[in-house]
């Protein structure tokens, strides 16, 4: 079999978006039980910098030196291992590759259900950009809500609810037909309201102004502590208080690898039915991924951020 050379982004040492490199490597080939993925778009995410921005953290996820970089990806099937009979080569395809998706290619699990390494058909009505979008930042959402089970008798307050991970639970809770607050600044307000909810402003004060909407009854804080402190001070139960992002006794901490089953091919499919929409706020060619990681990292950005590789005219938009 003829080896391809591709593109992947490579680090020599952890750090921040200086160590990123873009460098030609021989693709890797399937193995048995996995898929090799022609990718067309990599998601990206705070996870993917924070662990590798040291190496304490980047063993705790089980990386070394010299280490890949990105988890969200999309793209097509173009080499199915012994024994997968799940696909075909010309599948479109999403998922998760742990700190190898900015790359041409990635080899992940056909057998899918293993987080950050997985496939999973593409729907029709899904580009292959918004598809790179789902599966950290839509698995942290589904968990996340699974903990505090939101209803249509409930009023969340989503804290940092115009984050990445924000995008999906506020949308999600709304489906759920539960009514949302969503804390923010001042300047995300319009655009949290475009996504369902009620935005309040965070920082001093947010306790008064939560009161002011009528309370709430659960909660979910996607950045720190304050929305955990401002629930508990309106009389929300711990059971129905969680977090992502740091530990409080008492609460449960979501984590994407506990998602429900099943989470992100449902996720794709409200995408698919126009339920749930993901804004990409920009792309960049793999080439300037330095340059996306410090519009990523800034943490100002509204929507997504996505590294376009071997755009296919069929599945994916053009670039910003």
């Amino acid at each position: 079999m003829q080896e391809h050379r591709s593109r992947a982004v490579r680090l020599d040492a952890f750090g921040g978006p200086e160590v990123l490199d873009v460098r030609e490597v021989p693709a890797p080939q399937a193995g048995p039980g996995q898929v090799r993925v022609r990718v067309t778009a990599a998601g990206l995410n705070p996870m993917d910098w924070i662990m590798t921005a040291d190496a304490d953290t980047a063993a705790r996820f089980g990386l070394s030196l010299p280490a890949g970089f990105g988890t969200d990806y999309a793209g097509v099937v173009d080499q199915v291992g012994a024994g997968v009979t799940g696909f075909a080569a010309g599948d479109r395809v999403f998922g998760s590759a742990l700190s190898r998706a900015a790359a041409d290619f990635v080899v992940a699990d056909a057998a899918g259900e293993v987080a950050a390494n997985e496939a999973y058909r593409t729907p029709d009505g899904v580009d292959d950009r918004t598809a790179a979008t789902l599966a950290i930042a839509g698995r942290t959402a589904s968990a996340a809500l699974a903990a505090v089970g939101p209803g249509p008798d409930d009023t969340v307050l989503i804290g940092g609810a115009a984050g990445g991970v924000g995008v999906f639970a506020v949308q999600l809770a709304r489906i759920a037909g539960a009514r949302v607050i969503g804390t923010g600044s001042a300047g995300s307000a319009g655009y949290l309201r475009e996504l369902g909810a009620e935005p309040v402003v965070y920082g001093d004060g947010l306790a008064d102004r939560v009161r002011a909407l009528g309370g709430v009854t659960a909660a979910v804080d996607l950045h720190g502590v304050e929305t955990v402190h401002v629930a508990r001070e309106l009389g929300v139960p711990d059971g129905r208080i969680c977090t992502i992002a740091t530990q409080v006794d008492g609460v449960t901490a979501a984590n994407g690898a506990n998602a429900p089953s099943g989470a992100l091919p449902e996720i794709a499919r409200l995408v698919a039915a126009g339920r749930l929409r993901v804004p990409i706020a920009a792309g960049f060619p793999i080439e300037q991924i330095r340059r996306a990681v410090e519009l990523q990292a800034g943490r100002h950005v509204r929507g997504k951020v996505v590294i376009d590789l071997q755009l296919d005219p069929a599945g994916a938009g053009p670039s910003l």
